[in-house]
């Protein structure tokens, strides 16, 4: 019978990964302890492990993206996922006060750290990079924010007067850009308590409000309505309500963006390390589950799949991370360096390899008469 690090060196071999070996993407075990760790928990004792520095790599982000690539992580299914999998069927974790939980954990985890790796706007959503129909080729994290930002924009149709509402909006750089460049009146619900204090504090006389409030108290009629980033925290289990909350909240001609991560398959929950250190109750909705929760409510207008964009968003990210950590670790300390690290450049492999995508849909009550045509 082979050794749990026997296995280990085997599985590594199909993604041209060695056990202390000299390429930059080749693990270096620090703990002998790391490979029975790993095939007892998991995705999430492998994340653990490397917060706790029983193993390094100096490319993580290659390292991961052929282990992607390979898809190793289907030959380790624990026995330890059981209870992850038996929450998601069971519960419903997403709804009512848990609602709130991935804001408590993850969104409020510190205004400071977020000013420091994000863009002037701290818009915490997948920029874009390249030149598209009026779009320039960015330059920056900045330039590659704003290319979104009017991509949204410009999608919509937005036009001076109209009325945005804008689901989990984060610290509004969306509201802010909406109502600077296009004249626009936002109103922004989010679950976080920092991201809303922040918003409030910074509005300035800008013609947008923040509310801490979940989308399922939403009572209000909108021009258009934009959801940035915040899908990925509904739950499948939820999909249906969102959208019929959606419908009832935007104005019949009006159009709804949604933009979000999506999975190539259907999933009923996360990697259990993100689940536990990163966005707890939170899960990637696939195409399917995306196309059932709008039928017979809306219209599919336009499906924008732009996903390799992230890659470069989140190592932009880490890059102003890894900078700004003198001046924020004596906060955090170093457990969390390597968490976030971790959480950043797996994230980015997951794009690099395309098993995660980001997908802007624009969708509309009845089906738009002339027809939709994508501008940008």
């Amino acid at each position: 019978m082979l050794s749990f690090k026997e296995k280990a060196a085997a599985l590594l071999k199909n993604a041209d990964i060695e056990i202390n070996g000299k390429k930059p993407w080749d693990i270096q075990v620090k703990n002998e302890n790391f490979y029975e760790r790993t095939f007892k928990s998991g995705a999430l004792g492998f994340g653990e492990a490397y917060m706790d520095g029983w193993w390094s790599v100096e490319r993580l982000d290659e390292m991961l993206t052929k282990i992607f690539q390979a898809d190793l992580e289907d030959e380790i299914k624990p026995i330890a996922m059981l209870p992850y999998v038996l929450k998601a069927s069971l519960m419903n974790t997403q709804k009512g006060k848990r609602a709130f939980k991935v804001g408590q954990v993850h969104y409020d985890v510190g205004n400071d750290l977020y000013k420091k790796m994000l863009d002037k706007r701290m818009t915490y959503t997948c920029g874009y990079w390249d030149s598209y129909g009026k779009l320039k080729k960015a330059n920056n994290l900045d330039e590659a924010q704003e290319n979104k930002l009017d991509m949204v924009c410009q999608k919509l149709g937005l036009k001076a007067g109209d009325k945005v509402l804008d689901i989990g909006c984060g610290w509004g750089s969306f509201m802010r850009y909406a109502a600077e460049k296009y004249g626009v009146s936002c109103v922004g619900v989010s679950v976080s308590k920092e991201q809303v204090k922040l918003g409030n504090e910074t509005r300035g006389d800008l013609p947008i409000e923040f509310r801490l409030q979940d989308y399922h108290d939403i009572n209000e009629k909108f021009d258009h309505i934009v959801s940035i980033g915040m899908f990925e925290h509904v739950g499948y289990k939820n999909y249906r309500t969102y959208m019929k909350i959606v419908k009832k909240n935007l104005k019949d001609n009006g159009l709804f963006l949604l933009h979000t991560i999506g999975c190539n398959v259907s999933t009923k929950m996360t990697n259990p390390w993100i689940q536990k250190y990163i966005f707890p109750n939170s899960m990637l909705p696939s195409a399917v589950q995306i196309s059932k929760a709008v039928e017979k409510l809306f219209v599919i207008e336009d499906w924008h799949n732009f996903s390799i964009q992230y890659d470069y968003t989140l190592m932009a990210w880490y890059k102003n991370f890894k900078e700004a950590w003198p001046q924020i670790k004596d906060k955090y300390g170093d457990r969390f360096y390597r968490m976030w690290e971790f959480y950043l450049l797996s994230s980015a492999a997951s794009f690099r390899a395309r098993h995660n995508q980001v997908w802007q849909i624009v969708l509309s009550k009845r089906g738009k008469e002339d027809g939709y045509n994508r501008i940008c």
